[in-house]
């Protein structure tokens, strides 16, 4: 039971960073928040992701590039010029590890102000810290595993948020249906999309960028979206929309 419980736990959190923090947050701007909220989600992405933590800067990058060049031979993880999921997954970790190093051009016009915290990302990119955070996967194995199976689930912990990028890509540039002609092969996966925290209805989200809730349709239900929503009337983050009705409001 700690395993399922651990492994359960992992996949959610690192997947919750990924699509709130990652992608709508770094890579869209869908909301704001303040350099105290900006730093601890930063850190709470370290923490969730481990051994595969993503560069907020880096990811935003390439996120913007797919979004440019989707299903073109630029995109940087199109699986229509992969032959599987895995060479997919080492193009895109080649490109990320370029656009880290600012080596590759192609992403010069994708720079904008994204979340850069140097002293943590030093750290965070490091093989050491990789390997520290693998170690310690295995050490709570050993310590609660009660099967050999359940050792099999360690990889998917090393590459966690890997693993779901290629989901994502693989699956929503493949399989599914479509609300809209995007002119590119985005689907949309499922209907209900508490696997992936709504990040397979790839389809409307290449139609609609920077709307907040990726469900178009009343049955198609974003999982991240309340807990998004719940942030901004805690007031840890502000919707853009908000703050442009704000805006109105005072100048009326």
């Amino acid at each position: 039971m700690p395993i399922l419980i651990f492994f359960v736990a992992h996949w959610y959190l690192s997947l919750f960073v990924q699509t709130f923090y990652l992608h709508r947050y770094a890579a869209h701007k869908m909301f704001t928040m303040n350099a105290f909220w900006e730093k601890f989600f930063y850190a709470f992405t370290y923490v969730c992701q481990g051994s595969s933590f993503l560069s907020p800067r880096a990811y935003a990058l390439l996120h913007r590039m797919h979004h440019a060049y989707s299903d073109t031979e630029m995109d940087p993880h199109s699986p229509h010029f992969s032959s599987n999921a895995f060479t997919m997954m080492w193009k895109t970790k080649n490109i990320y590890n370029d656009v880290l190093n600012r080596n590759y051009a192609a992403a010069e016009r994708f720079e904008g102000d994204y979340p850069v915290w140097n002293v943590m990302e030093r750290y965070a990119d490091k093989w050491y810290s990789r390997l520290a955070w693998g170690t310690a996967y295995v050490l709570f194995y050993v310590a609660f595993a009660t099967a050999w199976w359940q050792y099999l689930l360690l990889p998917i912990h090393f590459l966690m948020g890997p693993i779901h990028g290629a989901i994502v890509n693989w699956s929503g540039h493949k399989y599914g249906y479509q609300n809209f002609d995007n002119h590119d092969k985005s689907r949309n996966s499922l209907f209900f999309d508490f696997l992936t925290g709504g990040e397979l209805f790839q389809n409307n989200h290449h139609k609609l960028p920077n709307r907040l809730n990726f469900g178009v349709k009343w049955w198609e239900v974003d999982p991240t979206y309340p807990v998004i929503w719940t942030l901004d009337k805690t007031g840890i983050i502000k919707i853009k929309k908000k703050q442009k009705a704000e805006k109105l409001r005072a100048a009326a």
